[in-house]
C-alpha cells in the first residue's frame, strides 16, 4: 500500500498544484497550509513521507523538520527551496533532511524524488516490523556494536562478505574481536545452520598439527586403532576459523595451501582425499604481507586467503563507541553472572570513554565484569594520563564530544533529557552536536 505524502506550503496554488501532480501519479497526497497541521499526523510508524517549504509564517520548514525528525528520525523529510535558499537547503541536509526541490521544480522530477522516498520509508517500516518480530536488531549489528563511522563500514563490508562464499581474512590487535567479526560472517551467511570450527594455530601441539587439522585412518601410526576425524573435516557445510594462522609452521603452511585451493584433504596414512566444502576465514594479529616480507608466511597462501581482508579497528580509533559498547558488555555480564543488570550514568560512561584500553575490547568486557559484580570498572593505575601531543583545544573538544555521547548513550538518544542532564539548552545541544558531527539517531 502507498503511503500518504504531507505536502506543506502556504501558498495556496503551490500547494494545490503539487497534490494533483502527485495525485496524477497514483501517489496519495494531503496539501496543508501550515506546519503544525503537518506534525499532528507524523507518527514514528506513520506510513507516508513529508515535504515541507521552507519559508512559512509560524512554524518554518526547519523547525518542521527537526521536530518530525525528533519524533521519527528515519522519517524521509523533503525540503522545498526558493531562489537563494541553497545555503538553507545544505543546512537541512546536514539535520536530517532525505532530499530538497528548488523552486520552480518539474513535475516529474517531484514524482521521481517522492517514490524513491516512499520506496525508502517502505523499507524502513518493513525492517522495523522484522527486527521487532525477531526481537532486536540483526545478526551483525548485535554482534559488531558501535555508532563510529569504521565500524559502520566494517558492518556493511561484513554484510557483503556474507553474502558471497569468498574466503577472507582479517587483521586486528589482540582483542579487537576478530573473532566476533568471523562468527558475524557466519550467522549472516547461508551457512549459519552448519558448523563454526574455531582452530587456534597458534595452540595447536607442534608434533601433531598435522592430525589435529587432517585427521587419520586406522592404522596409520602406531597407536592409531582407528580412524579419526580432522578439525577441518568436522567443518564440512560450514565455516573454518583459522585464529592466529601467521604462528603456522611454513611446512604446515603448504598443506593448508592445497587445502583451501583444491577444497579438499588428505587424511594421514590414506591415499584417498576428502572433499570439503567449507568457507575459510583467517585471522592475524599482524599485517600478513609483513610476515611475507619476513620470509615468515608463505606469499601463495597470503594471496589465496586474501581474497577479502576485513580490519578490526583498537578502541583508540573509536572512542565514542565506549559507552555503548560498554552498556552492551554489562548487560551480557549480567545475564552470564545471572544477575540483574546494574544501571550505569553518564558520568561513569564518560570516564571510560576517556581511559587508553590497551587491552581493546577484551579489556572493556573484563571492567564490564567487574562492573557487574559491584567492583571498580577499573583502578587509576589503569587510567592512562591524555596524550601530550594533542593541543588544549583538541583535547577539551574530544572531552566535550565524549560526554555528550555519553549523555546520549544514557538517555537513548532523547535530547530532553540529554539537555538538561548536562545544564545546557536545547539550541546549544542542537550546536554542539553539529559541531562534533554527532547524530541523535544513531543512539536511538
Amino acid at each position: 500500500m502507498t503511503g500518504t505524502v504531507l505536502f506543506v506550503d502556504d501558498e495556496e496554488e503551490l500547494r494545490c498544484a503539487a497534490a494533483q501532480t502527485l495525485k496524477l501519479a497514483g501517489l496519495p497526497a494531503l496539501a496543508l497550509a501550515e506546519a503544525e497541521m503537518a506534525l499532528a499526523r507524523v507518527a514514528r510508524d506513520f506510513p507516508g513521507i513529508l515535504i515541507t517549504d521552507i519559508r512559512m509564517p509560524g512554524m518554518d520548514g526547519m523547525t518542521l523538520l527537526r521536530l518530525a525528525l525528533e519524533i521519527d528520525p528515519a522519517l524521509p523529510v523533503i525540503i522545498v527551496t526558493g531562489n537563494g535558499d541553497v545555503e538553507l537547503a545544505v543546512q537541512a541536509m546536514r539535520d536530517g533532511a532525505y532530499d530538497f526541490l528548488e523552486k520552480p521544480y518539474d513535475p516529474a522530477h517531484l514524482t521521481h524524488v517522492v517514490r524513491r522516498a516512499l520506496d525508502k520509508r517502505r523499507l524502513t517500516l518493513e525492517n522495523r516490523a522484522l527486527r521487532n518480530r525477531v526481537g532486536g536488531r540483526d545478526v551483525i549489528e548485535a554482534r559488531l556494536i558501535g555508532r563510529s563511522g569504521i565500524m559502520v563500514r566494517l558492518r556493511e563490508q561484513v554484510r557483503a562478505v556474507a553474502a558471497t562464499d569468498a574466503d577472507a581474512l582479517i587483521n586486528g590487535e589482540t582483542g579487537t574481536g576478530k573473532e566476533v567479526i568471523a562468527r558475524a560472517i557466519h550467522r549472516a551467511s547461508p551457512r549459519q545452520g552448519k558448523p563454526f570450527v574455531h582452530i587456534n594455530c597458534a595452540a595447536l601441539p607442534r608434533d601433531l598439527v598435522e592430525i589435529e587439522l587432517f585427521g587419520h585412518v586406522a592404522g596409520a601410526f602406531s597407536g592409531a586403532h582407528r580412524t579419526r576425524y580432522g578439525k577441518l573435516e568436522h567443518g564440512r557445510g560450514g565455516t573454518v576459523f583459522l585464529d592466529e594462522i601467521d604462528s603456522l609452521d611454513t611446512a604446515v603452511q603448504a598443506k593448508f595451501l592445497h587445502a583451501i585451493q583444491s577444497r579438499q584433504i588428505t587424511p594421514l596414512g590414506s591415499n584417498d582425499p576428502v572433499d570439503l566444502d567449507v568457507r575459510f576465514i583467517a585471522a592475524s594479529k599482524e599485517p600478513l604481507n609483513d610476515a611475507v616480507a619476513d620470509g615468515r608466511f608463505r606469499s601463495d597462501l597470503y594471496y589465496r586467503l586474501n581474497v577479502v581482508t576485513l580490519r578490526a579497528p583498537p578502541l583508540f580509533e573509536r572512542k565514542e563507541d565506549i559507552p555503548q559498547l560498554f552498556v552492551h558488555l554489562v548487560q551480557e555480564a549480567a545475564t552470564r553472572y545471572n544477575r540483574a543488570a546494574p544501571d550505569v550514568n553518564a558520568a561513569t560512561l564518560s570516564d571510560l570513554a576517556e581511559r587508553e584500553w590497551s587491552g581493546n575490547v577484551r579489556e572493556l568486557r573484563n571492567a564490564a565484569d567487574r562492573f557487574v559484580m559491584g567492583l571498580p570498572a577499573g583502578d587509576s593505575a589503569s587510567v592512562d594520563a591524555p596524550d601530550s601531543d594533542g593541543t588544549l583545544p583538541a583535547r577539551m573538544a574530544a572531552h566535550e564530544r565524549s560526554l555528550i555521547a555519553a549523555a546520549l548513550t544514557s538517555n537513548g538518544g532523547a535530547l530532553k533529557p540529554t539537555y538538561e542532564a548536562l545544564g545546557i539548552s536545547r539550541k546549544a545541544l542542537y550546536e554542539k552536536m553539529q559541531k562534533h558531527g554527532l547524530d541523535r539517531r544513531s543512539f536511538d
